[in-house]
């Protein structure tokens, strides 16, 4: 198995892939972000209740941003971050773990999947070229 890319920028198949995960994960924080404010005022802590809210729709606009940026060297490192704080605000609702496991395990496999077709496309593409050159000489 590869390395996992931390930075740079990646392949279009590999970029799609994971800014269409992102963005999923980005819905999906917003409801966390509902879900913290609702079980602070059930537990009586309601001056906890707005703070959640709010770091929970930063995680989600984070996810969002990084489904923006992932054509940018950045974009990549921006998913990994988001895959960590979605596990830490596990400490916050611990349903988050069911979250984390998903979308972590989503990441990686669109990941590595979308660097398989990335080389691939690219091989064929310089088949074709190597074809295309031999055939005028």
């Amino acid at each position: 198995m590869s390395r996992l890319p931390l930075y740079g920028r990646q392949g279009k198949f590999t970029y799609r892939l994971l800014a269409i995960a992102l963005f999923g994960q980005s819905v999906i924080l917003s409801f966390f972000a509902l879900v913290a404010r609702g079980n602070a005022i059930a537990a009586g802590e309601p001056e906890k209740a707005g703070p959640l809210l709010w770091l929970g729709l930063g995680l989600a606009v984070l996810a969002l941003l990084g489904s923006g940026l992932m054509r940018s060297p950045v974009g990549i490192t921006v998913g990994w971050l988001v895959q960590v704080l979605t596990w830490v605000s596990a400490f916050v609702v611990p349903v988050m773990i069911g979250v984390g496991v998903v979308f972590t395990l989503l990441w990686v496999v669109l990941l590595l999947q979308g660097l398989k077709v990335d080389a691939l496309v690219a091989r064929r593409e310089a088949e074709a070229a190597a074809g295309r050159s031999s055939s005028r000489g």
